[in-house]
């Protein structure tokens, strides 16, 4: 049994057991709901005591990576434009489709307000800064100060001005400190791995807890979660077909018929890096040069994850509706960022180990709660198949419109 499954085993038994002890025993139900938020906060503490350092190790190797591809000729440089657009818009469609999904199918209220009590409150968002002091904040004085006080947006823009810094360093101390880095995010992944080995205790806890306090309303606010940011996933996969017969200048039903045996892959394994033979051989049955997708391809499984932006905001933004949070402009901005880099900086990780660092710096930059990640990790497993199927499909979409600009032929129709 993966993982994965034991945490989703504990979140439903969690949640059934409080239910069950709410309406047997209420007394001794919330008394054992006292002793059980502790554990759960300690697990999530576990977790986010590695955010601030894996994401600045990250964002400094991510850079680091993509400026080594960018040397590699025209056609890397092609395909980095392209992952860096698609990344963007990724963000802008999460930052635009979330609040216009929830403005459509709300959250039912008492299932909200169930799961804030049970949570804890939050106070009100802090009010939006006036443009010329949110401008001149985003430049930490003191990037340490910055790190230690989770501020999280200055701590981004330090973190990649030092990262293209390196990248003009001589060869040698460039590698080195690349290495230092890397081997900084290896060693903070496993400690998340470990971590993560004891989320069936941390999230039972938790769970038992929302169950205890807010009974049967967790179920429907969950199953609302997942079909909203599914949505926004499904959004930016089906943005792929696009992509391929107007940036690849293919036509539909070719690179439908030629990416379905991809997309049953990546359901049924969850896994970019695994697909990545077949996509290869799909590129090139869809006219692109071999050469041309055995450079396009490593490149976009390894720097892009399209649906990522769009998921991980919408995430945040669902957590801030969740909790009342009002954003305005400026946040929304922030949140598209933070969004944007976090993502480029948590590729190729583990899916569970990638929501949280790629999704708390975003909460944490706009003053949205982190807390309830800590449950909604529990139910990743189903809107990760949505984020892998997405990626895999705008990968061989994205290699389709690089091998159009390098004069590969594209087959005719069958």
């Amino acid at each position: 049994m993966s993982n994965a499954t034991r945490i989703l085993l504990a979140l439903a038994a969690g949640l059934v057991l409080g239910i069950i002890g709410a309406s047997v025993a209420p007394k001794a139900s919330l008394d054992i709901a006292t002793v059980a938020n502790p554990i759960g906060n300690l697990w999530l503490n576990g977790l986010r005591m590695t955010i601030v350092p894996l994401v600045v190790a990250l964002l400094i190797t991510g850079i680091a990576q993509t400026a080594e591809a960018a040397r590699a000729g025209r056609i890397a440089a092609l395909s980095l434009s392209w992952i860096t657009v698609i990344m963007i818009l990724s963000a802008v469609v999460g930052a635009v489709l979330t609040p216009l999904l929830l403005k459509i199918w709300p959250m039912h209220a008492a299932s909200a307000d169930a799961l804030k009590a049970a949570l804890g409150a939050t106070g009100p968002a802090a009010p939006v800064p006036p443009f010329s002091e949110f401008l001149s904040a985003i430049v930490p004085t003191n990037p340490v100060n910055a790190a230690a006080s989770d501020a999280i947006l200055p701590l981004l823009i330090f973190t990649g001005v030092f990262a293209f810094a390196l990248t003009r360093l001589p060869r040698g101390p460039r590698e080195l400190l690349s290495g230092v880095f890397s081997a900084i995010a290896d060693a903070l992944i496993i400690v998340i791995e470990w971590v993560l080995k004891l989320a069936p205790i941390g999230v039972f806890a938790l769970a038992f807890v929302v169950g205890a306090r807010s009974g049967t309303a967790a179920f429907g606010a969950l199953l609302h979660y997942i079909i909203i940011v599914s949505g926004v996933g499904l959004f930016v996969s089906l943005c792929a077909y696009p992509v391929a017969v107007i940036g690849g200048r293919l036509k539909l039903r070719d690179y439908a018929r030629q990416v379905a045996p991809v997309q049953a892959l990546a359901i049924s394994t969850q896994s970019s890096l695994a697909c990545l033979p077949i996509m290869l051989k799909k590129s090139e049955d869809l006219g692109v040069q071999e050469s041309t997708a055995g450079l396009v391809l490593p490149m976009a499984v390894a720097l892009m994850r399209a649906t990522g932006p769009a998921m991980n905001l919408a995430v945040a933004l669902y957590v801030a509706n969740w909790f009342g949070i009002q954003l305005g402009p400026a946040q929304y901005a922030v949140a598209i960022l933070a969004a944007t880099l976090t993502s480029m900086g948590s590729v190729s990780l583990p899916g569970q180990v990638s929501f949280i660092t790629a999704i708390a710096p975003i909460c944490l930059a706009v003053g949205v709660p982190v807390e309830p990640l800590a449950l909604l990790i529990a139910v990743e497993t189903l809107p990760d198949i949505m984020r892998t199927l997405g990626n895999v499909m705008m990968d061989v979409a994205v290699t389709a419109a690089v091998g159009a600009r390098d004069g590969g032929e594209q087959p005719d129709a069958a």
